[in-house]
């Protein structure tokens, strides 16, 4: 199949998306494209990865197939990896897994597809308590990673009900780049259970982030870990710029 085809996605898997095998079958599953994701502006492939009987739908995202960009170096599949890394060892699972592999474009990353009811996005569950927790782990994630490009539609509803941060490729860089349209907390008190998660954690996040990023950007991230919990609130954006686009 040409890498320039689109396909539409078909919601197919047999391994869910909160399998304590999902992750294992991601990396060492047999990969297949399928095809193109329409409206991406990198290479990005629906595949699926199969193991004997266990199978599952994934994106993956290699590097050979991205544009490149005046202020991230190749190898944004990378950042991918990295928010995947950083949230689990935070103990927030709100980024699908994520793995690096060698796929049939290269490497590049390979994430799970989670089946959404793709209508909704952050916009039109803000509002709904039960998801609270997880919109304020995604919030504070974004600041520790440096999330440049947290639009609506990068937060899913999954069928199941969960909710689901994509999209992490523009990330961790070493300047404050921050772009989000989550700031409706902003300057209020962060949740005391994430800020214990941050401290009990950090550590740990980072180093799961070493052979994925440079020094210098490690080191940032450390640093807007720790002003997070110094701090305690939720960022403010005083310039009312820090908005990606479109919004959605």
């Amino acid at each position: 199949m040409s890498d320039s085809e689109h396909v539409t996605v078909e919601l197919d898997a047999t391994v869910e998306v909160d399998d304590p095998t999902a992750k294992e079958l991601l990396d060492r599953g047999e990969i297949e494209v399928l095809g193109r994701m329409p409206w991406s502006s990198n290479g990005t492939y629906l595949v699926t990865v199969s193991d004997g009987h266990a199978r599952a739908q994934a994106i993956y995202k290699p590097e050979a197939h991205e544009r490149p960009l005046w202020d991230f170096p190749a190898g944004l599949w990378r950042r991918e990896v990295a928010t995947y890394r950083a949230a689990t060892a935070l103990g927030w699972p709100v980024v699908p897994p994520t793995v690096a592999r060698s796929g049939p474009f290269g490497p590049g990353s390979v994430q799970f597809f989670v089946p959404s009811h793709f209508e909704q996005h952050y916009f039109t569950i803000r509002a709904d308590a039960k998801h609270r927790t997880d919109l304020h782990r995604l919030c504070v994630l974004d600041v520790i990673v440096n999330n440049t490009d947290r639009k609506g539609g990068h937060v899913l509803l999954s069928h199941t009900g969960s909710v689901w941060g994509i999209d992490h490729g523009l990330s961790f860089h070493e300047e404050f780049k921050l772009r989000t349209v989550m700031w409706d907390d902003a300057g209020e008190p962060i949740d005391a259970s994430l800020l214990d998660d941050v401290d009990r954690n950090i550590d740990a996040a980072i180093d799961a982030i070493g052979e994925l990023l440079t020094p210098g950007e490690i080191e940032a991230a450390h640093r807007r870990a720790l002003a997070v919990r110094t701090t305690g609130l939720f960022p403010r954006d005083p310039t009312g710029q820090r908005y990606p686009w479109p919004l959605v």
